[in-house]
């Protein structure tokens, strides 16, 4: 297990005995973690110690490197945090060096901890990983030996995620949609897509439909959507309407984009309730669309009706044509109300708290998006992302939930178990 540091380590040494006991009870499931991102430090220097000296693609302060991510890379901008991983691709990229990181990894999380009295990180884990093209391996052979691995723990305990990076290629996000597919037809443990990296780079359009056909195929997908504040609205409206399953951080979502999408933006004390459908209130917010659609089916019925112009003059024409007109507007804006409602829902959001602290995405607890997420009762998974540099670990960001304010959000233990369940239900299917 990484070293936990930081803010998650001083949200755990503020918990009780009870309390970490509690947390430790909760089935928990790992829905965000990068594979290269979540290496222990002891397998790195493995790594290195049987990695060829001479090898040109391995920088040559490479312990240098290590000791950074030991000690706590000082983080001023997400981008930063980028730069951290040439160094580890270099030493995973060989078959052997690829599956000793990958069980060092699963083991981190699912294996019993002699630093924790035995006991797991989580249940559950589903691990991410990109598939790279090394001199040494394809990117089928990178995604066999990782499923090698995984495959040795039960289908109840570990899977994978396909990852797209979005500086790729639409060949190679091809290329990679396509080996998950076919590696899930063929009953290997791929479960999902996900779409990520530099949140700076790429255009998405591009990547929709592989991703649908993933989809098609029965792939859940995950998308890291609005990282920045940079990050075009437009785009975080494109990526939803891809209709993903779940959400990685979506620090920025718009509140437009959740009035769009999401089925729990609470109502305005001002709006109607849905039953009594007033649409005639000046209050109500489609009385606009009712008053036009009234008036087209009014000139409608008025052109189709073939009664006599002496029949026309009478006040009941008038007011069966009103009648009539109100009623078929009324059914009219009804079957639109409904059709939003079914275009919205609850797309499970991967919530990483530390990682956004430390990439000064988020300034504070106390501002961090989660808690628009918890008071609405939308799904959330708590998730590390990279154990590694943000020296982390799942208890520790459970802690965060936990630890009285200002040291972390002070839930109350139902809440907390709630939240677990929440990733517990947001597992992707094998």
């Amino acid at each position: 297990m990484s070293t936990i540091a930081g803010l998650a380590a001083a949200a755990l040494a503020s918990l009780s005995p009870a309390d970490i006991a509690f947390l430790d009870s909760l089935p928990k499931a790992e829905l965000h973690a990068h594979l290269n991102g979540s290496i222990p430090v002891a397998t790195l220097l493995q790594l290195v110690s049987s990695h060829p000296p001479d090898d040109p693609s391995l920088p040559s302060d490479i312990l240098a490197h290590i000791e950074r991510l030991q000690s706590g890379v000082p983080l001023t901008k997400i981008n930063d945090f980028f730069s951290l991983f040439p160094a580890i691709y270099a030493l995973t990229s060989t078959p052997n060096a690829l599956a000793t990181a990958t069980r060092a990894v699963i083991e981190a999380f699912l294996c019993a901890q002699p630093d924790r009295d035995a006991i797991p990180q989580c249940q559950y884990l589903e691990l991410r990983t990109t598939p790279r093209c090394t001199p040494h391996m394809s990117r089928q052979a990178y995604l066999s030996v990782v499923l090698d691995e995984i495959e040795k723990f039960p289908a109840a305990a570990a899977s994978l995620i396909v990852s797209i990076d979005r500086r790729m290629s639409e060949s190679d996000v091809k290329e990679c949609v396509d080996l998950a597919i076919q590696l899930r037809k063929g009953g290997r443990r791929v479960v999902g897509l996900d779409l990520c990296g530099d949140p700076t780079k790429g255009e998405v359009e591009t990547f929709e439909g592989h991703f649908r056909r993933g989809k098609d195929a029965g792939l859940g997908v995950t998308l890291h959507i609005a990282e920045l504040s940079s990050n075009l609205a437009s785009e975080s409206l494109a990526l939803l309407n891809w209709r993903p399953d779940r959400l990685g951080h979506a620090t920025f979502l718009s509140d437009d984009a959740k009035a769009q999408f999401f089925s729990d933006v609470p109502q305005s004390e001002a709006t109607p309730a849905a039953a009594s459908a007033d649409y005639t209130s000046p209050a109500h917010p489609l009385q606009a669309a009712f008053l036009a659609e009234y008036h087209l089916q009014l000139v409608r019925l008025q052109e189709d009706n073939t009664e006599s112009a002496e029949a026309k003059m009478m006040l009941s024409y008038h007011f069966d044509m009103d009648k009539t007109a109100r009623r078929a507007a009324g059914r009219i804006i009804r079957e639109r109300e409904e059709a939003e409602r079914r275009k919205k829902y609850k797309p499970c959001i991967e919530i990483c708290l530390t990682s956004n602290l430390l990439c000064k995405t988020v300034p504070s607890l106390d501002e961090h998006h989660i808690r628009y997420y918890l008071k609405n009762d939308h799904p959330v998974a708590i998730c590390t992302d990279d154990t590694l540099p943000f020296r982390t670990s799942l208890i520790a960001e459970y802690a965060l939930l936990l630890a009285e304010r200002p040291l972390g959000l002070g839930l109350s233990r139902t809440e907390v178990a709630r939240v677990a369940q929440m990733a517990m239900d947001a597992r992707f299917t094998v």
